[in-house]
């Protein structure tokens, strides 16, 4: 994703000093913006609106995949797969993506990759238009998805900074995450309409030529507008020293570790969605999708709330995971079905607050060289999660039921949240303080220092 005007040769917030601790746990604070601020920036503005388009074909491919996998075999199973084989690459070489990314120019392989799914959404839809599609295709085709992504994911995330800056991070990372949601809310409409009209290869064609509007784009950008950005070179053990810098990063691992957690546990809410529909309120299909609209309808919203955030604190991600956990809980437990759906807003308020401002943070926190390794390691782990969970979570749901599973998705969100923040408070030398503000009891981590002074002082 961005830019702004002018190269940045001196360090910044993204470009941490070489003589700094690398163990804070909150990132550098940035003043406060509108909300649409990023947009101003015309390079930014190209790529967004590319991405409208795109992401609306993006939900209508995901749709029509389903759908024609499940119209071609009958099989539940054989859409699992085709979901599997479109996640394994991430899972399989995420992280040689990240390697490859922080070699490359980010502009000419986004161009790369997104020309690649273009032509493959194209390729089955001729296929099934003109009825010769057979199952293997789709598979074949969700693959070379998952292969492209391998490299798109991690260069879209760290093109971000290139276009926008450090300054404008935060809104443009919470601008793209409105933009998909927002698609959430039309294409899997659209791919209906389309579906049930005309047929599913013309979903398929939709979402191929989409990819006309960034890929346009990506080329009527202004190369000299964009941040310079510094290119690790080729050579051995690049893989191992990514891992080796997370590692050493508290403030980067642990943040990692805690996404880890919501997505496996936390984020799965086809499992747990679809099972309260049927066998807790049995209202079918309608009220799953009533479920999943008001669930994009809060994470619209909870982006463009991030989106007027000016800074990208730890302390807000692990606040805001715990909350999201704790809503899970009491979810878990509502007896109505309308009391239920209307707490899907809040749940994606906060799930997608988790998602914005582990984002923005980790890439601040990240020296630029780096950053398309630590953001592959971050999406393999985001993304991965909820394959890996879904089996888990699935089992629990069958065998003690959906408010338990749903219950256990959130405790766990909400005690790995709790943990890494005082995890996080311990690396940062920071102590709880218990006191009052306005009148108000508040809790809150402060310096070991202030502490200590507040304790004299009384």
């Amino acid at each position: 994703m961005s830019t702004g005007p002018g190269a940045h040769s001196a360090p910044g917030p993204d470009t941490p000093h070489p003589t700094a601790p690398p163990t804070t746990p909150t990132t550098t604070p940035t003043r406060k913006s509108s909300m649409f601020s990023s947009l101003k920036i015309r390079n930014y503005r190209l790529f967004f609106m590319g991405q409208v388009v795109s992401n609306i074909g993006t939900w209508m491919q995901r749709i029509a995949q389903d759908w024609l996998v499940l119209s071609l075999t009958g099989s539940a199973t054989a859409v699992g797969v085709t979901t599997a084989l479109q996640f394994l690459p991430m899972l399989l070489f995420g992280l040689y993506g990240g390697v490859l990314v922080d070699r490359l120019p980010k502009r000419p392989a986004l161009l790369v990759t997104q020309t690649s799914m273009a032509l493959t959404g194209v390729a089955l839809a001729l296929l099934t238009i003109t009825g010769h599609v057979e199952v293997w295709h789709v598979y074949v085709a969700a693959f070379a998805v998952g292969m492209a992504t391998v490299v798109d994911n991690p260069a879209r995330q760290s093109f971000v900074s290139e276009m926008v800056g450090p300054g404008q991070l935060q809104n443009a990372v919470s601008l793209n995450s409105a933009n998909f949601q927002s698609a959430r809310l039309v294409g899997p409409a659209v791919a209906g309409l389309l579906i049930t009209g005309v047929g599913t290869g013309w979903a398929f064609l939709f979402n191929g030529l989409s990819f006309i509007a960034p890929i346009t784009g990506l080329l009527l950008m202004r190369a000299r507008e964009l941040h310079a950005v510094e290119r690790a070179p080729k050579s051995k053990g690049q893989l191992r020293e990514g891992l080796r810098y997370v590692a050493g990063r508290p403030d980067l691992i642990w943040p990692i570790v805690l996404v880890g957690f919501v997505g496996t546990f936390a984020f799965n809410f086809p499992v747990y969605l679809s099972a309260f529909a049927d066998d807790v309120f049995h209202a079918g299909a309608g009220s799953y999708s009533l479920f999943n609209t008001l669930m994009a309808v809060g994470s619209v919203t909870g982006a463009l709330i991030a989106a007027r955030r000016g800074h990208a604190r730890l302390r807000v991600l692990s606040t805001a995971a715990m909350v999201f956990g704790a809503l899970e809980i009491v979810a878990a437990l509502t007896p109505s079905l309308w009391l239920f759906a209307l707490l899907m807003i809040p749940l994606g308020v906060f799930g997608m607050t988790v998602n914005v401002t582990a984002n923005t943070s980790i890439q601040m926190s990240t020296d630029p060289a780096m950053r398309g390794r630590v953001m592959s390691l971050y999406m393999m782990v985001f993304l991965g999660g909820s394959p890996v969970g879904a089996p888990i979570v699935g089992w629990i749901t069958d065998t003690y039921g959906a408010r338990v599973g749903l219950a256990t998705g959130g405790a766990i969100a909400a005690l790995a949240a709790l943990t890494i923040a005082l995890i996080l408070a311990r690396v940062g030398g920071l102590r709880l303080a218990v006191g009052w503000h306005h009148g108000h009891p508040r809790v809150r981590f402060v310096p070991r220092e202030e502490r200590e002074r507040v304790a004299v002082a009384a």
